[in-house]
């Protein structure tokens, strides 16, 4: 542990803070936060903390959905700039247009969301859950799910239920090809391939298991088999490494790497902890409609 680490676990414990670590981080950030996830156990664990300081070390929309689910605490992200594309191609009033065409329709948003899409939808899912959720909605109902057209293929396919599919996407994980895993493949023939479902259908159907990362890091521990292919963003490597030493993990051709993810350092965690800043708030009658669509996905068994 490096001098600038042990300071924040300092001053994490005067502030009486905890610190929420997305799997995508990086390795140095992992290492000293209280909790690393995905976003389905980021959420779960926000909605248990009792902590005064939450620090979500992840993108904008998980230390929302923090403060969505701990109200009471002070939520920090500490770089502001750290966004996601995707939550971004679900605009409210677009999803309130959409609502007006499809009256019935249930509406299922991603978790990758803003805090003012998820007021305007009624269930939220993540990538580990996505199924369940969907499973949940009585057969006699449409869907409309957004923002991930891969995500919402994937579970369509797989469920056998259609879907009016939100035409958005991770930029990362869209850009993941057929020609790539079929080269993982030939360059690893030994290894299984691991890819993540927001990935398009034709590349998750050449892949072995299509997993959140949560569901990566469970698999593996149990698959009692030794290398693997990890089709999504290689900040999870880190994590998987450490917790499986006798496996060997391969990237794709080329890498998948999530700048945003990245924007969160060291230098950032240290000086939002001395500062009390970026804090992250929302709008009361916003928090109001949002937390609903989350209560509404952790309600589900």
């Amino acid at each position: 542990m490096n001098d600038l680490q042990k300071e924040i676990l300092e001053l994490k414990n005067s502030r009486k803070a905890i610190i929420l670590a997305h799997n995508y981080v990086t390795g140095d950030l992992q290492e000293i936060a209280d909790f690393v996830g995905d976003s389905l156990e980021l959420s779960r664990r926000a909605a248990e903390v009792k902590a005064e300081v939450i620090v979500v070390c992840g993108v904008r929309f998980m230390a929302e959905t923090a403060k969505l689910l701990s109200p009471e605490a002070k939520v920090l992200l500490p770089n502001p700039d750290a966004g996601c594309p995707m939550a971004d191609m679900a605009d409210p009033d677009e999803i309130k247009k959409a609502r007006a065409a499809h009256p019935g329709a249930v509406v299922c948003a991603y978790v990758n969301t803003t805090a003012a899409t998820k007021a305007e939808v009624d269930i939220c899912c993540t990538s580990g859950n996505a199924e369940k959720i969907i499973r949940s909605i009585p057969k006699d109902k449409e869907i409309l799910f957004l923002p991930d057209r891969n995500l919402g293929a994937n579970i369509s396919l797989q469920e056998k239920r259609e879907m009016i599919l939100w035409e958005g996407c991770c930029p990362i994980h869209d850009a993941v090809t057929p020609e790539m895993i079929r080269a993982a493949r030939a360059a690893h023939p030994t290894a299984e391939i691991i890819i993540h479902p927001e990935c398009k259908s034709e590349c998750v159907a050449l892949a072995d298991r299509a997993l959140s990362t949560g569901g990566m890091l469970s698999y593996i521990k149990t698959s009692g088999k030794k290398e693997f292919v990890v089709a999504t963003e290689c900040g999870i490597l880190f994590r998987l490494r450490n917790e499986n030493p006798d496996c060997t993990f391969y990237e794709l051709p080329g890498g998948l790497l999530c700048r945003d993810m990245k924007k969160i350092t060291l230098e950032n965690l240290r000086d939002c902890l001395v500062n009390l800043a970026p804090e992250v708030t929302i709008p009361p009658e916003t928090a109001k409609r949002a937390v609903n669509s989350i209560r509404a996905m952790l309600a589900v068994k």
